[in-house]
C-alpha cells in the first residue's frame, strides 16, 4: 500500500510504472529523485523538495492505477 512512509526504492521495485512520475520532477527540479532520495521515504521528499506531499501521493497512485487498468488478467 502507498504511504508517506513507502520509500522511493520499495515503491520502485512494487510498481517500476511510478519512474516516469519522478522523471517529470526531475526534469521540473533538476535534480534526479531516484538518484539522490533512492532510500528516502516518500514524506522526505516532499519536505526535501518542498514538493506537496499529497499532490506527489495522488500522482504516483494514479501512475499505479493506470498501470492496473492495463494490465490483462491472467
Amino acid at each position: 500500500m502507498l504511504t508517506p512512509d513507502t520509500t522511493v526504492l520499495e515503491l520502485l521495485e512494487l510498481h517500476p510504472e511510478t519512474e516516469e512520475v519522478f522523471e517529470r520532477y526531475t526534469r521540473r527540479l533538476g535534480i534526479c529523485i531516484c538518484c539522490e532520495a533512492l532510500f528516502c521515504t516518500l514524506q522526505e521528499v516532499a519536505l526535501r523538495y518542498q514538493l506537496d506531499r499529497e499532490d506527489l501521493m495522488a500522482r504516483l497512485h494514479s501512475a499505479i492505477e493506470s498501470e492496473l487498468k492495463e494490465t490483462p488478467c491472467a
